[in-house]
């Protein structure tokens, strides 16, 4: 519990430094006025496109899970969106393992199964968001000088693609051999854990490993990888949306920047809902395109607002709906 604690209040530190970066030199009375200058109606669209984005993930997710069991996505769309709300609100992403628990509850799906999965969906998105990054590397190159904060984008993304891109490489290899990557498994239990844990851990291996299942076939990982695009390329459209509700324009691409970078950003450990992680990159990239900083700190807010209340808000509804507490029996039936 002391663990946790020192790690939700290093969150809330790093919290605060973005939003340091992120605020410094703002001046409130433009900031006012952007923001009270904004048409809010444009927020229904991008919602509603952010939801089919939802609905999508709710796909991808049943489509990893199919070799497993064959579960219809207007069932995984509930779970979806309690994963999201989790992450929105509870502190090192458990979002990610209530939404595991809560399918193992309703379809009998074993949480190391379903944290493959999760896994998966994460890797894929890191490497698409990497992608929309170097896309824009010719872009980016012109907008360093314009702002500090940007200018380590490049270096970042290629140290992230190097562990994104070897993270898959070695679920694929894992997933293609899994007789093999059980033995070199147990190996390392032998060598690093304790033989009164080995059972446990080799049957949680054999369930994770089940997880993977999906990724034995070359078309389902391209399947997965031009999901994942669309997935991403609509959360770009809310962007877009919310960019019409103040007075500034940048084209789709320089979106599609933001959003690799902030979403990069929000990996980064912080306050729940990421707060600052995805603000100070947020306002850096669109000041970095010209957008003043009053304006760019007005979208930046209401797009993070767009982005956290509604899901969360769904999320929260489908878990009470279930009459489901995160608590620590919660906590342990996730072990």
């Amino acid at each position: 519990m002391q663990m946790k604690k020192w790690q939700f209040w290093l969150g809330v530190l790093i919290s605060i430094l973005f939003l340091w970066l992120a605020l410094r030199g703002l001046k409130l009375g433009d900031f006012w006025g952007a923001m009270q200058k904004a048409n809010y109606i444009w927020l229904a669209p991008g919602i509603l496109v952010y939801f089919i984005g939802v609905w999508v993930r709710a796909w991808r997710w049943h489509y990893l899970l199919g070799p497993i069991k064959k579960i219809p996505t207007k069932t995984m769309f509930p779970v979806t969106a309690i994963g999201y709300m989790g992450n929105n609100i509870y502190p090192a992403r458990a979002g990610e393992v209530l939404r595991a628990v809560v399918l193992k509850r309703k379809e009998g799906v074993s949480v190391s199964a379903s944290l493959a999965t999760i896994i998966v969906e994460r890797i894929f998105d890191g490497v698409v968001m990497l992608a929309f990054v170097f896309v824009n590397l010719t872009e980016l190159a012109k907008l360093t000088d314009a702002s500090g904060f940007v200018g380590n984008i490049q270096q970042v993304a290629v140290i992230g693609t190097g562990v994104f891109l070897g993270a898959l490489i070695v679920f694929l290899l894992a997933a293609m051999f899994p007789q093999k990557t059980m033995r070199v498994s147990q190996w390392m239990m032998r060598i690093f854990v304790p033989q009164r844990f080995h059972a446990r851990l080799i049957g949680v291996t054999n369930k994770f490993l089940d997880g993977l299942a999906s990724l034995r076939s070359p078309f389902n990982v391209l399947m997965v990888f031009l999901t994942s695009v669309f997935i991403w390329l609509l959360e770009t459209g809310k962007y877009w949306f919310v960019m019409h509700a103040f007075d500034f324009n940048v084209s789709f691409f320089a979106l599609m920047l933001m959003n690799g970078i902030v979403n990069l950003a929000t990996t980064i450990p912080s306050a729940p809902g990421y707060i600052g992680t995805f603000d100070a990159p947020g306002i850096a990239v669109l000041t970095a395109y010209g957008v003043d900083h009053a304006t760019a700190a007005g979208y930046t807010l209401v797009l993070h607002v767009a982005l956290w209340v509604p899901i969360t808000a769904l999320g929260a509804y489908y878990l009470a709906r279930e009459g489901i507490k995160w608590n620590e029996s919660l906590r342990t039936e996730a072990e």
